[in-house]
């Protein structure tokens, strides 16, 4: 945290995409109070009308506004990758460090399992799944936490296992540290900057894969405003009504980028290879 207000105070990249970011989550928690129009109340004699006053960003084939569709997507879909991004962080380090920590059966049944899942294409192995499982935005993140824990899990095992040769974690099993202690107190908290980056840096790329398997019709379902599904609605209608695509697409494309310079700022403020 220090070295994040420091950042915040120091460097002037991180500290502006901070606020980019906070200016996209502050959208997204104000949605309702910003959106002029009920983002799913549909009005057949307004479909298909050109960005106007009245419509800044048009409406789509059942008279929806698409400005109130697009800022509630910010909701659902910042949302959805935040939790996308948790639920893989947690179970790729989780298993991460028990591998490189106890070794033995626990480290090759883990990494045999890892080994397997990267062997196929990972996008191709997350529209199977979802197609398995149904087409849902919970089924969604379960098929791309199953294609992704693996990096998190191999990254974290390899920090692990150079950590847990430093002479301080040696003294602490000498000691009679327990193994949930030494984990807590001595492992995690090492591993933890990294990790945080990786996750960081990671939240556009699983923005642009979540909205992709809604796009293929294996995320979010109608009427949700998610943009991944309002790209798919709006297909059909690209020289007729190209705006339907147009600015969902734009609205993803600056959440991405916002995302991924946050990234490469936080990388620089909370890497420890950058300290002297």
């Amino acid at each position: 945290m220090e070295n994040i207000i420091n950042g915040l105070k120091t460097n002037r990249a991180f500290a502006f995409s901070s606020f980019l970011v906070l200016i996209l989550l502050g959208i997204a928690v104000a949605a309702p109070l910003i959106a002029p129009y009920d983002p799913l109340e549909a009005t057949m004699k307004h479909a298909y009308l050109p960005p106007s006053a009245e419509h800044l960003f048009g409406t789509d084939k059942l008279g929806r506004d698409c400005f109130s569709r697009i800022l509630y997507g910010a909701s659902y879909s910042l949302s959805s990758v935040l939790i996308l991004v948790a639920v893989i962080f947690v179970v790729g380090t989780s298993l991460g460090v028990l591998a490189g920590y106890f070794g033995g059966k626990v480290d090759t049944v883990i990494m045999r399992i890892s080994d397997m899942m990267i062997s196929f294409p990972g996008m191709i192995l997350a529209i199977a799944i979802a197609g398995i499982l149904g087409g849902s935005l919970l089924n969604a993140i379960i098929a791309l936490t199953i294609v992704t824990w693996t990096k998190y899990a191999r990254l974290a095992r390899s920090m692990v296992l150079k950590i847990k040769k430093r002479d301080f974690v040696e003294a602490a099993v000498v000691n009679g540290g327990k193994p949930t202690h030494i984990l807590w107190q001595h492992i995690v908290p090492n591993i933890l900057p990294l990790m945080v980056i990786t996750a960081a840096a990671d939240i556009g790329a699983m923005m642009m894969e979540l909205a992709g398997l809604s796009f293929l019709g294996f995320g979010s379902q109608p009427p949700a405003p998610e943009w991944g599904l309002m790209l798919n609605e709006g297909r059909q209608q690209l020289q007729t009504a190209p705006w339907l695509m147009i600015f969902p697409g734009l609205a993803i494309f600056l959440t991405v980028v916002v995302f991924n310079l946050w990234g490469d700022a936080l990388r620089d403020v909370l890497d420890p290879r950058q300290e002297d």
